[in-house]
C-alpha cells in the first residue's frame, strides 16, 4: 500500500502542465485593442483573436519549399482566372522569411520578391481594379509583412546610457528588399483611382492605420519615409480617418514629451502635420487652437529637439500665419521653454521667433514685447557668440 500511495502520489509537473493556463501569439502579431511594452520605446502587441478585423496580422502557414513555387504571370492567364491566381501570389507574399541570414532560404526570399514586384507592376500599370476579396487578403498580406516587433534601440540592446540620438548608428532592416515593394503596394493601392475608399476603409479601419502609426517609430529611415508618404494619403483620403489620426499622433507626442523623450518618427509626423495645418479652415477650431498649447509648443522641451526642430517650427510659423491672434501664445510658449544652458538650442529659437514675429501683428506684438525683449536682452549678453550674433537681428 505504501508503495501505491509512492508511485501514484506527487507527480512531477510537465512543461504542458505549466504552461496549459498561457497563451503564446507568434511573434510580432496584434491585438487592436492591447498594447504591451516590452522595451522602453518598442511596442510588442499581443496576438490576434479569432474574427479579429482584417487589418490584423495572420500567421502565415508553415513554410515549405512547395508552398513557395513560382507561379505564372498574371498577364499570361485568361482573365477569369487572375482572381485565383491573385489569391495564390498573395499567400505567397504572406510567408515571413529569415533575413538575418542570408544564405538561408534564399530560392523563396527570390520568388517571394519576384512575385511583390509583378504585384507592384500590376497596380502601376494601372489594371489595379481588384475584387473585394482580393482586397481583403492584400491588406491581411500587408500587415503580416509590415506589422511586427521593432528591433530595441542600441541603449536597449546593450544596457549602455541613453546617448544622443544623432550620434547613434542607424539601423537598417536587413528584410528591406521585401518590406519595401510590401510598401509600395500599399501605396500603390491607397492612390489607386480604381480603389473605393467605401471598400477600403473595411480593411485600411482604425486599428490597422494605428499599427501604421505605431511604426513611424523604426530605426530605419526608409520605412520611416514610406510610412510619412502612406499615412499622408490615407489622410487625404480617407476623411473618415482623419479626427483619428490627429487623436493618435497627439498621443505619441505626449508620451514622447512627458515621458520618453525617444521616438525615431517625430520629424517624419511633423511634416505630415504640416501640410495638414495648411488645409485647416478658418475660422479655426478650437481643437486645432489646443492642439498648438497642448502638443506643438510643449515639443521644444525635450533635449533632442534639433532632431525635428525645422518641422517643428514650420508647423508653429503655419498656425500664426493663419490666425495672427495666435502669436501671443506661440511666443509666450517659446519663452516657457526658453533653453537656459544649451546655446546651441537657444540659436533654434532665436531662429524660430524671428520668423513667428514676421507674421506677427502690431497689436499682438505689443502685449508680449516687454518678456520677449526682456529674453533678448540676456541672449544679447551671452557668452556664446552665436546667440549674440542672432540676438542682433532684432534691430
Amino acid at each position: 500500500m505504501f508503495k501505491k500511495i509512492l508511485k501514484g502520489g506527487h507527480r512531477k509537473p510537465s512543461k504542458s502542465d505549466s504552461t496549459e493556463n498561457y497563451a503564446f501569439g507568434p511573434p510580432g502579431s496584434h491585438n487592436p485593442g492591447s498594447v504591451v511594452v516590452n522595451h522602453a520605446s518598442r511596442p510588442v502587441l499581443n496576438a490576434p483573436e479569432q474574427n479579429s478585423s482584417p487589418s490584423a496580422p495572420i500567421a502565415p502557414p508553415p513554410l515549405s519549399t512547395a508552398a513557395v513555387e513560382p507561379l505564372p504571370l498574371l498577364r499570361d492567364v485568361p482573365v477569369s482566372e487572375r482572381q485565383s491566381l491573385f489569391l495564390r501570389k498573395l499567400q505567397i507574399c504572406s510567408y515571413q522569411l529569415d533575413f538575418t541570414n542570408m544564405l538561408k532560404t534564399v530560392r523563396e526570399k527570390e520568388v517571394k520578391r519576384r512575385t511583390l514586384l509583378e504585384l507592384v507592376d500590376f497596380f502601376q500599370s494601372g489594371s489595379g481594379k481588384i475584387t473585394e476579396v482580393c482586397q481583403e487578403e492584400m491588406i491581411k498580406m500587408v500587415a503580416i509583412n509590415i506589422f511586427r516587433c521593432l528591433p530595441p534601440a542600441s541603449h536597449e540592446n546593450t544596457g549602455q546610457e541613453v546617448t544622443d540620438p544623432e550620434e547613434e548608428e542607424t539601423h537598417l532592416d536587413p528584410s528591406w528588399p521585401h518590406l519595401q515593394l510590401v510598401y509600395e503596394l500599399l501605396l500603390r493601392y491607397v492612390v489607386s483611382s480604381d480603389t473605393d475608399t467605401k471598400v477600403a476603409k473595411r480593411y485600411i479601419d482604425h486599428s490597422f492605420v494605428l499599427k501604421l502609426i505605431d511604426l513611424f517609430d523604426s530605426e530605419d529611415p526608409r520605412e520611416r519615409e514610406y510610412l510619412k508618404t502612406i499615412l499622408h494619403r490615407i489622410y487625404g483620403k480617407f476623411m473618415v480617418h482623419r479626427p483619428f489620426i490627429r487623436k493618435a499622433i497627439n498621443n505619441i507626442f505626449y508620451r514622447f514629451i512627458y515621458e520618453t523623450e525617444r521616438y525615431n518618427g517625430i520629424g517624419e509626423l511633423l511634416e505630415i502635420l504640416g501640410s495638414i495645418i495648411n488645409g485647416f479652415a478658418l475660422p479655426m477650431k478650437e481643437e486645432h487652437k489646443l492642439f498648438l498649447a497642448r502638443a506643438l509648443i510643449p515639443l521644444h522641451k525635450p533635449k533632442p529637439v534639433a532632431t525635428y526642430h525645422h518641422q517643428l517650427s514650420y508647423c508653429v510659423t503655419q498656425f500664426v500665419e493663419k490666425d495672427y491672434k495666435l502669436a501671443d501664445t506661440v511666443i509666450r510658449g517659446l519663452l516657457k521653454y526658453w533653453p537656459v544652458t544649451n546655446c546651441q538650442k537657444e540659436v533654434l529659437f532665436l531662429g524660430e521667433l524671428e520668423e513667428v514675429l514676421e507674421a506677427t501683428q502690431s497689436a499682438e506684438f505689443q502685449r508680449c514685447m516687454v518678456p520677449l525683449f526682456r529674453q533678448i536682452a540676456r541672449c544679447l549678453n551671452s557668452p556664446h557668440f552665436q546667440v549674440t550674433f542672432q540676438s542682433f537681428f532684432y534691430f
